[in-house]
């Protein structure tokens, strides 16, 4: 088996490079950053290209962040007044990282900077105001589930993906239950013994909480911090109540939304915010919790590695295709929301285009005999007319008509090889 995870986002920040623009990497801590940058260090080098990787978490390193000037100081010495690729890592243990970085730039270097930083860097910089136009910002997520399946093969199927999930439909559903239980972390992918992996995932969330949650946000109450973890990993994919959460966590409501903030912002979490036209009838403020990585959220609550139920791996599922459509929507003007009404009535998921409804997406972990349309989704049709909706499940594929919106039954595997037809359909 390959040592190296390949990762799409190769491709989207190598055809960024010859953009003057600082090409920013940020993601959580261990997504594979450094590794990403490293690849595009090596294939530049390949190329002819002179190159220089400077780290923050590198203590000999750490001397030329001292200043601008330092920094530029050492570029210099690298590349004289030649054109070159500086990549900067873990640049948000820098204090002023985006005023620091700014400064640079603004000085018209014939040099290229490409700089990664964990998700505390939005949190204590306001990197995205100091940086206003001079950067693009590349969200590197845990390893998704059509990479996770080319390193399972051996990349023997890479050019192939969705016919291999055609043909051998039994292989891709044990991957995705792998998938499923233990997450994309790279180095929980690539290490193949279980013991292994449960150290692994410990140590990244016991790092996450002493360095960023403890010495960079200055979190003090670290076990109620990852107390609060646990309580919405058990309680993922339903709407949070801020009183309730921290009755259960034993702190202030306004505490609970400041470290859900700050979970969000390192990317440990998302939020999924309501869709609704009628206040009365619709549920219009509580957000819904996602887990970026499903291995962690297992990790939360001590079920790493050992899902086994229907139910379990209902709920994950409906993480699983919601974390898929949250990535592929970004920077496409489509939101992901969620539905549901006083009465219970509810929708996994709304793509919405501003206040239209654009996709409504029902996520069943089942192998579906026939395509029933359940009341829930038939109630939002017959309020809100959508074109179409879709009810994604694991193997069956057929489509319906409920009034003048056609439903569509499709395979994950589907959704995944053919998002921009389905939703452009």
């Amino acid at each position: 088996m390959a040592d190296f995870i390949e990762r799409d986002m190769v491709k989207d920040v190598e055809n960024h490079l010859d953009k003057k623009e600082i090409s920013l990497i940020v993601g959580a801590r261990q997504v594979g950053k450094t590794t990403l940058m490293k690849k595009l260090k090596s294939e530049l080098e390949n190329k002819g290209e002179s190159t220089l990787y400077l780290s923050m978490d590198i203590q000999e390193d750490r001397t030329h962040f001292e200043s601008q000037q330092d920094l530029i100081n050492r570029i210099e010495l690298e590349f004289g007044n030649e054109k070159g690729f500086v990549f900067l890592d873990e640049i948000q243990r820098k204090k002023d990282a985006g005023v620091f970085l700014k400064g640079i730039y603004d000085r018209e270097i014939p040099y290229k900077l490409v700089v990664s930083g964990s998700g505390s860097l939005e949190l204590k910089e306001n990197i995205h105001e100091s940086l206003a136009g001079r950067k693009r910002v590349f969200e590197l997520p845990p390893v998704s589930f059509k990479e996770f399946v080319n390193y399972e093969t051996d990349y023997e199927y890479s050019d192939r993906l969705d016919k291999f999930f055609e043909v051998r439909k039994d292989d891709s559903d044990r991957l995705l239950e792998k998938y499923l239980n233990y997450g994309g972390y790279p180095r929980v992918v690539t290490d193949e013994k279980e013991d292994e992996k449960r150290r692994i995932i410990d140590e990244i969330f016991s790092s996450y909480l002493e360095r960023d949650v403890s010495s960079f946000l200055n979190v003090r109450k670290t076990d109620a911090y990852s107390k609060l973890v646990s309580v919405l990993a058990d309680q993922m994919g339903d709407p949070v109540s801020y009183s309730k959460m921290a009755r259960d966590v034993g702190v202030k409501s306004s505490t609970v939304r400041n470290y859900l903030d700050y979970l969000d912002k390192t990317f440990i979490v998302e939020q999924t915010n309501p869709f609704y036209t009628n206040k009365k009838k619709e549920i219009t403020k509580s957000q819904i919790i996602y887990f970026s990585d499903l291995g962690l959220r297992n990790y939360s609550i001590q079920r790493f590695g050992h899902l086994n139920t229907p139910s379990e791996f209902g709920e994950l599922f409906e993480a699983f295709i919601h974390n898929f459509l949250k990535h592929r929507t970004q920077h496409t003007g489509l939101n992901v929301k969620y539905w549901r009404t006083k009465s219970q009535a509810e929708v996994d998921f709304v793509l919405t285009a501003g206040n239209k409804v654009e996709l409504p997406v029902e996520a069943k972990y089942k192998r579906l005999s026939k395509p029933k349309v359940s009341k829930s989704l038939r109630s939002f049709i017959q309020k809100y007319n959508p074109e179409k909706a879709v009810v994604v499940n694991l193997e069956l594929k057929e489509t319906r008509h409920i009034e003048e919106t056609q439903v569509k039954f499709i395979p994950y595997t589907t959704l995944l090889s053919n998002f921009e037809e389905i939703v452009r359909e």
